[in-house]
């Protein structure tokens, strides 16, 4: 699965999830709830990018 970086450095990794915030891990990107944000700054989702 593909990791994604956000602006502030965070990366989220669908193998890890975040759990903290109720997301568990194997959570795909795209199976991210809409109203999930970065757990370090809060940005939304579209402040990430993909990262190879």
């Amino acid at each position: 699965m593909e990791k994604w970086e956000c602006v502030c450095g965070y990366i989220y990794d669908p193998a890890v999830g975040d759990e903290d915030n109720g997301v568990a891990a194997g959570t795909a990107w795209e199976d991210l709830p809409d109203d999930w944000v970065c757990p370090l700054c809060g940005a939304d989702k579209d402040a990430f990018t993909k990262i190879d």
